[in-house]
Formats: structure tokens, sequence, C-alpha cells
């Protein structure tokens, strides 16, 4: 059954074409039969004079009652049987309401007149109606909806839009282990959890009209930094979970960069799995595109030409560190052959702090301690999975081999950053980078914190910097905008050297501790004033020995220290411009420092066991014992970091590091490392 137009039909019909976004030019033939695969919620669009046969002045539209058209420029109220003036810019719009059931099984036709109105020719279409929706979790809830008007792009904050995936950087195995994403086939079943589903869905006859098909394609630049395959079980209308890896066929890649797919027929859905391969980076800004065309025949010879594309758009995950106020899971420590005793005071306090400790053994550290430096804990979060990922710093000493090794499994992902070892320097150890808590800087929020290294000064010649590899890497992550701090002025190098931060129960949530020489001469001062002039440092340690009012009388110290307050007091406006905090948000911790001059450049090095350089474990600091002057039985610097942190609920732990650490240029903190829960906050809801 055919219907003609009515105006009140064209006006219908072009409140509903707003909502199409798609709209596909076609050719009216009179000469051949046309048959036509339109897709849902999109429009045709035929200029009817460019179609017309000469002498054609008039024309008429007939239409099945499942087509809609709209004419331009509007014909004039006439009776619906009266042939229609044709004008050069006469143009016909058509869409249909709902899938077909059968090929071909609705119909649309043309009638041109010539200026007696006599029939001069005829163009009928056959139309095939399917809807077809490529989607994916674009409202970012766990779930992929169907058809999201806004999957097709990506936008930051609570009310924003778009599908995110994971690096898959862990691996399913834990034997003959490399991360899953350098395989280019599905390891294990469970491997899935680690991709975002995306789901092919269709409507409309068993199958499409001959030579019609479905390809799903993506440009080469992205496809370096995804993978997708295709789940085979729906193929066979089974709703069972499969086991067998052979059922998930790899379908895009970076050697396959377009690969039709299959139509289903009916109301089906077909399950696809993207796989993140790259982090964000200096040359990926996390975003990639996937698309799903509809291909039209024209003949054997010839190649398929697009009539609808559908597209997907995905932001990669990007890695996210945790800092000291997130609750501790899991610490690490390595075991050598000569810090037993420190061992065994750390052991004790995380068992009283209540988390799991994993010891880094002899045999996998191979004699190198500094944990710390060379691993950072973070994770990676989809709406639908996070597991923690470890980064492998640069440094690559004698534990180089157990971030990899010991680490690397099921949901524990892998990844690091390569440099040439000559640009490599002790600032690319992981002591080096830190990250501060949740903060408000001038309206802007940080809800993940910001990212903490250490650099040369700004006007440094011949400096040494984290390499440009590594801190690429952590801008390019986004959600923790990096803060570079003045390092260099000490010998190691390392941020942790000088600052920490630690719970508190009020303002800001937590307290910046700095290392402080001036404060620390205000407490030898004092002790001096009150008579205690003759107590010992080091008392205990031999050569090392030193009263109070010796270290006064140190010039050269006091001259070296001045210097350093002065590298602190330029970090520590650096922080609080950059962190947003006041004074009364910073704690100074009594530490001094002295300079070295090793390869001719003089740096500072801790004068005692540098007590900023802790572990922090919830309420539970494990500091190094600073072997300050005794009064009345008790070191005088662990009675004041004792005041400065119990007003704020923390409990001091002093821990013994000064043989197996301090001495070697390191503290507790270097001699750690501690792996945190992830936060609250969702990375995707960062207003940027």
């Amino acid at each position: 059954m055919f219907q003609q137009a009515t105006s009140n039909h064209v006006s219908a019909f072009l409140q509903k074409k707003k909502q199409n976004e798609f709209q596909r030019t076609f050719r009216l033939d009179t000469g051949t039969r046309q048959e036509v695969l339109y897709v849902l919620r999109t429009s045709l669009k035929a200029n009817l004079s460019r179609g017309a046969p000469p002498l054609s002045k008039f024309y008429s539209v007939k239409c099945t009652p499942n087509v809609e058209y709209s004419l331009t420029p509007p014909p004039e109220e006439t009776d619906h049987l009266s042939p229609i003036p044709l004008k050069g810019n006469s143009v016909l719009l058509i869409t249909m309401k709902s899938a077909s059931q059968h090929e071909n099984d609705d119909k649309l036709s043309v009638r041109y007149y010539d200026e007696d109105k006599k029939v001069v020719g005829k163009a009928v279409l056959h139309l095939t109606a399917i809807e077809i929706s490529l989607d994916v979790d674009a409202d970012r809830d766990g779930v992929v909806e169907s058809n999201n008007s806004n999957k097709d792009s990506w936008k930051w904050g609570p009310e924003g839009h778009g599908a995110v995936v994971l690096v898959n950087c862990d691996s399913e195995r834990t034997y003959w282990k490399s991360p899953d994403l350098e395989k280019n086939f599905v390891v294990k079943t469970s491997d899935l959890t680690d991709m975002s589903r995306m789901v092919l869905r269709t409507r409309g006859p068993s199958s499409l009209p001959e030579g019609y098909k479905l390809t799903l394609h993506m440009c080469q630049s992205d496809a370096e930094c995804v993978r997708v395959y295709r789940s085979r079980v729906a193929d066979s209308g089974s709703n069972s979970v499969c086991h067998n890896t052979l059922d998930y066929p790899l379908v895009l890649s970076s050697k396959t960069l377009s690969k039709e797919v299959p139509y289903l027929g009916g109301t089906s859905e077909m399950d696809f799995y993207v796989e993140g391969l790259k982090f964000p980076d200096k040359d990926f800004d996390g975003l990639v595109t996937i698309n799903l065309s509809v291909l039209e025949p024209i003949s054997d010879a010839i190649p398929e030409t697009p009539i609808f594309t559908d597209k997907v758009v995905f932001r990669v995950a990007p890695w996210i560190m945790t800092p000291n106020t997130l609750e501790p899971v899991e610490v690490f420590i390595c075991s050598t052959s000569d810090n037993y005793s420190f061992l065994k005071e750390m052991k004790a306090l995380v068992e009283n702090s209540g988390q799991k400790l994993k010891i880094c053994y002899q045999y996998q550290n191979r004699g190198d301690r500094w944990i710390q430096d060379e691993m950072e804990f973070g994770y990676i979060q989809a709406p639908h999975h996070q597991f923690p990922v470890v980064l492998d710093s640069p440094r690559d000493g004698k534990l180089m081999d157990f971030p990899f090794n010991e680490l690397l499994g099921p949901d524990f992902g892998y990844v690091t950053k390569v440099a040439e070892r000559k640009d490599v320097s002790s600032l690319d150890s992981f002591g080096n980078l830190e990250v501060s808590p949740p903060v408000t800087v001038n309206g802007r929020s940080y809800p993940l914190g910001r990212i903490i290294i250490g650099v040369a000064f700004p006007t440094a010649t011949k400096g040494r910097n984290m390499t440009k590899v590594v801190q690429d890497f952590l801008w390019a992550q986004k959600v923790q905008e990096p803060i570079a701090l003045y390092s260099d002025w000490l010998f190691v190098g390392h941020v942790d050297e000088f600052m920490t931060f630690v719970p508190a129960p009020d303002r800001k949530g937590f307290r910046l501790l700095l290392a402080s020489p001036d404060a620390g001469y205000k407490l030898f001062r004092g002790l001096q004033n009150c008579g205690h002039g003759q107590a010992k440092l080091f008392e205990g340690k031999g050569e090392n020995e030193i009263t109070v009012d010796a270290l006064l009388k140190d010039e050269l110290l006091q001259s070296h220290n001045s210097y350093v307050q002065n590298c602190i007091d330029w970090n520590r406006d650096v922080l609080k411009r950059e962190l947003g905090l006041d004074d009364d948000d910073i704690i100074d911790l009594p530490i001094l420092f002295k300079l070295e001059k090793r390869d001719d450049v003089m740096r500072a090095v801790a004068y005692y066991p540098d007590m900023v350089n802790m572990i922090v474990l919830g309420k539970s600091l494990g500091i190094p014992k600073p072997f300050g002057p005794k009064v009345d039985g008790r070191c005088a610097l662990e009675a004041e970091m004792c005041s400065l942190m119990e007003g704020l609920g923390l409990n001091c732990t002093f821990i013994d590091d000064f043989a197996s650490y301090h001495k070697l240029l390191g503290e507790v903190h270097c001699g750690s490392n501690v792996r945190r829960k992830p936060f609250d906050a969702k990375w995707w809801n960062l207003e940027m």
C-alpha cells in the first residue's frame, strides 16, 4: 500500500528529522531497479530534479506505511493526488519508522510528469531498514547502554560522558609471564575483565541485501594504542560462559585496521572487547576512536563505499599515584645481610599497624635495599574494574627484576619507562617521586592530589633532572598535575629527604612536614640555654659523638645549614603556592644537614638520621631514630617529634636505621615501600 504526501505529513516529519544526526545523499534512477539499505535514525536525501527525465515539470511521491518523507521547498496546499511542480532545488528527504522484517519489504516511488501531466518516468526504491548501533559504557556506570547520544565524544566531570579502557598491563599467567598487552590473543577468559566491553546491536531482516557489509575500523595511530577482539559466543545464540580463548579472535590491531564483521540478523548483539596497549604519553592524548561502517556494493570489480558510520570514543585510564593519607594495604622491605635489627623493628611496626608485610629477600634484591627508589605503586581504574599497577623506575639497580618478577600477575599491572643510560641520574629514583593529598588551589580542585618531583634549580646549567621520558609520562596522565621542586641541592637529590605528608584530623586533612635547619638550631640553642650544652648527639655511636655546645660553635656547619634552609624555603614557597597551603598547614621538623664535596660539587646530606624520611601507616609513623642529645634520659629530638605529631593523633615509633641505612645516605622511607587503597574519587569526574 502506498501513501502520498500531505502538508501535515511533511510537518510531522520535519519535527522528527531534527533528531537525525546522519544524512546520506543518494540518486534517484528511473532506468534501473534500486535496492536501498536504510539505517534507522538517519535520513536519505535526493535532489528530485537531478534524477528527473527530460521534459519533467511535475512529480509525485508515494510510499508504504513504514516510510516517511518530506519535500523541500514544501508544496503549496493542493489536492493530495495532484502532481507537484518540479523546481531546480526540489529535495526529497526519506526516513523509516522501524526495522524491516524482510529484505526490500518497503517501497517509495517518485513519478515524473511533463507539462501536460503525463508520466515520463518513474523511480522506485525498494527499501530495507536496519537498526544498528555500536555501543559502549558512555555514561560510565559499568553497563553498556544502547545508543547513548554522547558515545562519540569524551567529556570530563560528574556530568561528563565517554567510555574508559584500561591498559592491559597485568599478566593472567603466573609463570613465563609478561604483560598481557604483549600478546595479540586473549590469554584466559578472565583477561576479558581487564578490557572494555563494546556491543554491536542490530535489528532487521535475517540477512542484508546482497553485497552489503558491516566493517569495524580505526586509524593507524589509534591502532597502536588499543586492540579489539570479538566474542564468537553470541554467534551461536548461547548465553553460557565460554572458556575457550579461541572464541575471542583478534579483529583490529596495528596490522589490521579494518575488518568485516558478520551481520547476525533479527534482534542481535555481538560483543567486542577493547584492550588498552599504551598509557597516555607525550605523543598520545589518551583518546581513541573505533568506527563501524555499513558498506554498499557497486559492482564486483569496484570497491564498496560507506553509506553509514557509527563511532565510539574511549579514553585510556591514567596511572594514578596514592598519597600517604590513603589507607595502607601492604608494606615492602628488603632483607639484607646487615639490616636484621631494622627489619625486626619494621616488622613489629607493620604488624601493630595491621598491614601485610612483604619481605624482598636477598636472592631477590641482590644486596639492593632501596626499594622505594626502584618502584612506585599506583593503580588504574575503569567503571567496571580496577587494579594496582607498579611503575618501575629507570634506575635499574640490583632490584630491577623485583617489580616484574614478584609483582606482575593477575590483576597486578606493570609499567616502566625506558631511558638512555646516559640520561639516568639519582633523580630518576622514585624517592624523588611523591604525591600530595587532595587539595584545592585558587578554586581549582585536585581531588587526587598533585604529583611532586625533584629537578635542578631553574638557573642551573649542569644540574641533574628527572629524565624526560618519566616526566613526559607523569604529565600526560593529567589527573595529578605535577609540581617540580628543587632537589638537586641534595647529594642523593630526592624530595623525600626534606618533605612528606601525614594525615591530620583538621584543616585540609593533612600536614606538610618539612625539614628545617632553623627549627633544629632553635631546639639546640634552647637546650644550651637550659644547661644541657654537654648533652651528646650520637651517644653510643663512637667517634660520631658531639656535644650540643660543640655543634653550636661549628660556624661552617651553620653556614651549610643556612644554605640548606634557603633551598627548602624556596621549595616551601612553591608548595604553598601550588598546593594552596598556609603556614598553619606546614610543620617544621628540627633536622640539620651538612655539605659534602663529591665530583667537585657541594651537595647536602642529613647530619643525623633524617626524621622527615618516614613511613606513614595510617596513624602510625615509622621515623628514623635521630640519636639526638638526651635530656632526663630521653632524646630531645624524639621528644620534639612526638610533641609535634601526637597533637595530630599520630603515634611515633623510632626505627634504628643508623648503620644499615643512614650511613649509606638513606633512611626508613628510602628502605620501604607501601601499596595503598585507591581513592574513592573517580578520576573521570575531575573538572578539567
